[in-house]
């Protein structure tokens, strides 16, 4: 039905008392419609969009009006930079210090902050925060700042990545622009008396990115220029974006009047592709007006006329642009780098035909891609956002790869009809017996299973999905995990999303997995499942996970589809076998952090993450996670503790002992179990240390140096911190008993105790235990003040480390009681892990006087919560959608480029829409040389098969196959992939064949040299046989020592010629089986032996030389052995 104008100007749509905010067409209506829709939409700051998918073509078309304000135009977080200087100059040497518009004689107030990078522009806007004393009259205003740079002449070749660089911009502005004249001046001067002194000197400007310049209006310039010169400490900038204001032309003017229209493929946006499908909308919608209907599906009457009508539209198009230069229209021309050139082309007919023909189908995947960048332009309604510029078209024409009428004709009535329409009758068959297996199962796993359940993959007797996820359904995944509700809360993620698609389509068969994928797993996920499968899906949210399976896709050779989201941010690739690089390949980790130094943490903070950061880092982690773990260590198994210990660091060594000897301390007596009561007294002088002592100490200290210096020392962004003040249960700070509370309700966790949650219960308890809070005495040692990232806290801690370990040494363990560590987790709210955090967070906060945080910030970034948007996994995981439909077609056969991969921003325009050709494979060099391979990618292997069915091949075998095959020299045989330090075979050991130790019968003895470098021991005993007198006690002595070094010696060699001569798989198992664990049991024994039998092969890695010492890299060698 027709859409009538009183409802789209209605002011009470639905009865919301609203009236509508965006239209979003999603199937093409008459033209008349199509354009009194969108000008009522304009005329009512009505937000207009249409999404489009016919055939194997998607377009999206956004109008915000004439008038359009967009607030955030990328939702980046804004900048919130620490002044640690403020310099007033009364003028300046704009040779030397260059700031635009700045004049010689204007004065002119430079800003260093704390940061390296501030990131700003000339002209941003900044809001002033935390200034103080005279200053402080100045927070919430805005002002512009300016870039700030230094000349520097070419011939000095400032390296700006330098050391001196870098710690010349620690230095006041001041002492910058006096080293930098000095250097101005000197090169000036070496100019002049050149041959070259009538050119003009050549400097390079460069930006000191830590430095910023104020722009004041003039009213407030000669008032304020005193006020900044009395800066001493604090201040804050934070980043504003000023509104910008934007316009937008109607679909009619655009249909028209977009010479270029954009694709989503950058090099065909480039070329020009998207004008026919411009002109086949055009045309589309002139056929409707002359025929009544739409064209019909693979109707070539229908696609001969939209044809014509598209040439005719062209051809007019053109002879406007002819009579009018300043307007530009969409018609058949040649396009380069994106620009018209005005030359004619001819119109590409096929790919109108292609579309007029297939107008009438949809393809899932485009359905979610433009439903999900569609509703995230509905959204941009709102001023946060930059929406698309107006036009966006997608094509995949090489979906259609068969023009026999008998393949996609006739359809029957089945939901696959459209598909069939597109891609033939065979395409659906290979998808219905396509077997898939989907890592992950939340907010792209639930997409990934929609789409596969619509377009019946999986639906045949051979085909099936496997869908693994060990999580289960909470609460918050119910906002963007749309295949569970309320009900599924609780439940498995896999079980219930294979329910829900069940449902939809009752043909697929699915088989829902808890399973973990990974090098443990290995014994359900073995060889034959692997072998199986046609595609790997990846809808996983770490690093590690994506790059196990991208491992053992490259070992199996199959191709595998991944994606990820990061708010309104995605990317997806396509992993084809032999013909693209692998996800490990490239270089991702999931540290995205920026470190902050260890000393700002720890006694300067300036912002709140700092504090954050600094509650998350120490005080959980040691309180509750490290020192738990660490006592636990040390209670089973004290021998076991030492022996880490010995590998750890001296201010690791001491943070352990440290944590461990507070546990000790709880347990005064053993035999008193641990009651919450102690909780609450350990929480009190957790609190105290932290918050109190620590304090006074660093002020002391702090003072001290003042004192001793004559510099004030708490300037720039070093706040002075003030201490907290414990007065009791009634009368001190809420956040002081909020402490109490969440501490010891977590050390409640550690010790098995069952806590008291009840608040009035509480605050009894902590008013009868009478806490006292200690009088404070100076500290016998200061604290460190260095700005260093070393972390420790008082000098060196070895005598103290000493004095620990002495006094841990003597404890009995029998009778300690077990601590649980804890495990963070953000979404359990009653575990008292984010309420810790909170009002650790805060208190540290209120000390260092900086703003509090808000608990859902706390959650937010301790948890390293990143949202995932529905709108962004719809988009991206539609167009991996159709990446699978070119691998079921299979389109890897004619090369890469047919397929596409993403880097995709919905937040910041129609620009950040990146997409591009997978890359072919990384080429590693081999160091050979011809005729042997010289380069080989992660798909290579080397097949080593055994001489025959009954015979398997030795160590010694492989390695003469591996040094003859290549001309090398192999220096180890190991276990492919493995971190540890063992191997099959190594080349040193080899050499000790050629070793001895011989005695001869006057009792002197010799051995090789080689023999000393492994038992330097030896060479004493050797010389003392030699010396000694035949009738000398102490013979004996190094006799025996000798012997035994002899016997080590031969037992070695009997080890090594076992396993070098041995079957290659006996090697293999002697070498990498795991030793028994008493507590664990022989389960990962177990593991191995059930992994090991089930295949025929182990996978290796050798490492060897070149004949001139060269090392050579070959890929991984699967040994296959008799069955």
């Amino acid at each position: 039905d027709k859409i009538a104008d009183e409802f789209l100007t209605s002011t009470n749509i639905l009865g919301t008392q609203r009236p509508l905010a965006a239209v979003v067409v999603t199937q093409l209506l008459p033209k008349q419609d199509m354009f009194r829709i969108n000008e009522i939409c304009r005329a009512n700051h009505i937000a207009f969009m249409l999404a489009l998918n016919n055939g194997v073509t998607s377009t999206l078309f956004s109008d915000f009006g004439p008038t359009h304000e967009i607030m955030d135009a990328t939702g980046e977080p804004t900048q919130t930079l620490a002044v640690s200087n403020m310099e007033v100059f009364e003028s300046i040497d704009v040779d030397l210090l260059k700031i635009q518009g700045i004049k010689q004689d204007q004065p002119v107030i430079i800003v260093t902050v704390a940061q390296a990078e501030h990131g700003l522009d000339d002209g941003d806007i900044v809001t002033l925060d935390d200034m103080r004393d005279e200053l402080e009259h100045w927070n919430g205003k805005q002002l512009k700042v300016k870039r700030v740079a230094i000349a520097s002449p070419n011939d000095a070749k400032l390296d700006t990545n330098g050391v001196a660089f870098k710690e010349a911009l620690k230095l006041p502005t001041s002492s910058v622009i006096q080293t930098f004249g000095r250097q101005y001046e000197y090169y000036k001067k070496q100019h002049e008396e050149s041959e070259n002194k009538d050119k003009k000197l050549q400097v390079r400007s460069i930006t000191m990115f830590n430095r910023l310049a104020f722009v004041l209006d003039e009213e407030d310039s000669s008032n304020s220029i005193q006020a900044f010169k009395t800066y001493q400490a604090g201040g804050l900038l934070n980043q504003i974006r000023p509104p910008i204001q934007a316009s937008y032309k109607s679909f009619q003017e655009t249909l028209e009047q977009t010479p270029v229209p954009q694709m989503l493929r950058g090099e065909e946006w480039e070329s020009g592709h998207g004008i026919e499908i411009h002109l086949s909308i055009a045309a589309v919608l002139d056929f409707y007006d002359k025929e009544g209907h739409w064209p019909g599906i693979h109707n070539h009457d229908d696609a001969k006329k939209v044809v014509e009508l598209a040439q005719a539209i062209s051809d007019a198009r053109a002879d406007k642009q002819s009579e009018d230069d300043g307007a530009t229209y969409c018609w058949s021309q040649k396009v380069e780098w994106a620009f018209p050139t005005g030359e004619k082309r001819d119109l590409d007919t096929k790919k109108i035909e292609l579309y007029s023909r297939l107008f009438g189908t949809e393809l899932t995947g485009f359905c979610a891609f433009l439903g999900g960048a569609a509703a995230q332009e509905v959204l941009k309604k709102s001023g946060k956002f930059t929406p698309i510029n107006q036009w966006v078209h997608h094509d995949e024409p090489s979906l259609v790869v068969d023009e026999c009428a008998s393949n996609y004709a006739p359809t029957f009535g089945s939901r696959y009809d459209y598909q069939i329409a597109i891609m033939g009758k065979d395409f659906q068959a290979q998808a219905a017996n396509q077997r898939v297996f989907l890592v992950g199962c939340g907010a792209l796993g639930c997409e990934y299973l929609k789409g596969l359940a619509l377009m019946g993959v999986g639906t045949g007797r051979d085909g099936k999905i496997t869908v693994t996820d060990m999580d289960r359904i909470e609460v918050s995944n119910l906002s963007r995990q749309f295949l569970f509700r309320q009900d599924d809360v609780g439940h498995p993620k896999s079980v219930r999303g294979a329910m829900a698609v069940k449902k939809w389509n009752p043909s697929l068969n699915i088989e829902a997995l808890e399973r973990k994928v990974g090098d443990d797993t290995e014994d359900f996920f073995n060889d034959t499942f692997w072998e199986s499968l046609h595609v790997c899906w990846n809808a996983l949210d770490n690093v590690m996970a994506r790059q196990y399976t991208d491992a053992r896709c490259l070992f199996y050779s199959k191709p595998l589809l991944e994606s990820g989201t990061l708010g309104t941010k995605c990317n997806h690739e396509v992993v084809l076998p032999y013909r693209t690089s692998s996800y490990n390949d490239g270089n991702e980790d999931d540290n995205n952090e920026q470190q902050i130094a260890m000393c700002t943490l720890r006694s300067f903070p300036y912002l709140p993450i700092h504090c954050m950061e600094f509650a998350k880092q120490s005080y959980f982690s040691d309180y509750f996670e490290f020192g738990p773990d660490q006592y636990e260590t040390f209670r089973k198994d004290k021998t076991t503790f030492f022996e880490q210990l010995d590998s750890m660091g001296g201010d690791e060594q001491y943070r352990s002992l440290r944590m461990i000897q507070s546990f000790l301390d709880m347990q005064k007596d053993p035999s008193v179990p641990i009651d919450f009561a102690l909780c609450i007294r350990v929480a009190f002088e957790r609190m105290i240390a932290d918050y109190r002592t620590s304090i006074l100490n660093l002020c002391h200290s702090a003072d001290v140096m003042e004192k001793s210096s004559g510099k004030k020392f708490w300037t720039g962004t070093k706040r002075r911190p003030r201490p907290v003040d414990w007065t009791g249960a009634t009368t001190s700070s809420t956040d002081l008993m909020e402490y109490l509370y969440a501490t010891a309700g977590l050390y409640a966790s550690v010790w098995n105790v069952e806590p008291v949650r009840d608040r009035s219960a509480f605050e009894t308890l902590v008013q009868e235990l009478n806490l006292v809070q200690p009088e404070w005495a100076p500290p016998s040692q200061n604290v460190n003040l260095s700005e260093g990232d070393d972390d420790n806290e008082g000098g060196d801690e070895s005598e103290k480390v000493e004095k620990l370990k002495t006094d841990l040494y003597s404890v009995d363990v029998s009778n300690l009681q077990p601590a649980s560590p804890q495990d963070f987790e953000k979404d359990d709210d009653l575990n008292f892990h984010i309420d810790f955090l909170t009002v650790a967070t805060n208190m540290r906060s209120w000390n260092y006087d900086i703003k509090a945080s808000p608990r859902h910030t706390v959650k937010v970034t301790a948890g390293r919560i990143i949202p995932a948007l529905a709108t962004t996994t719809a988009m991206v995981c539609g167009l991996v959608d159709i990446e699978f439909c070119k691998l079921v077609l299979g389109l890897q056969s004619q090369g890469r480029d047919k397929f596409l991969n993403s880097n995709i921003n919905l937040a910041a325009g129609s620009n950040n829409f990146t997409t591009f050709s997978p890359d072919p494979p990384v080429p590693i060099t081999t160091g050979l040389k011809s005729p042997n391979p010289e380069t080989f990618t992660s798909w290579d292997k080397i097949e080593v098969v055994a001489p025959s069915a009954a015979e398997e091949m030795t160590v010694e075998q492989l390695v003469l196959h591996v040094e003859k095959l290549f001309g090398v020299s192999v220096d180890r045989v190991f276990q492919y992939g493995s971190t540890e330090d063992k191997a099959m075979y190594n080349a040193l050991d080899k050499q000790k064949l050629e070793w001895d130790i011989v005695i001869d019968e006057d009792g002197k003895a010799t051995a090789s040299d080689g023999v000393f470098t492994q038992w330097p021991q030896l060479r004493m005993a050797v010389q003392m046989l030699g010396r000694l007198p035949p009738a000398s006690g102490q013979r004996k002595i190094f006799l025996g020592q000798v012997e035994r070094i002899k016997k080590s010696l031969d037992q070695t060699k009997e080890m090594f010629l076992g396993n070098f001569q041995g079957p290659l798989s006996k090697a293999y198992r002697t070498s990498y089986r795991p030793e028994e664990d008493e507590e664990e049991g022989n389960g990962k024994q177990q593991y191995f032996d059930t992994v090991l039998e089930s295949r025929n092969y182990v996978v290796l890695g050798v490492h060897c030389n070149s004949e001139d010492g060269e090392d050579i890299t070959l890929p991984p060698i699967k040994y296959v052995f008799p069955s």
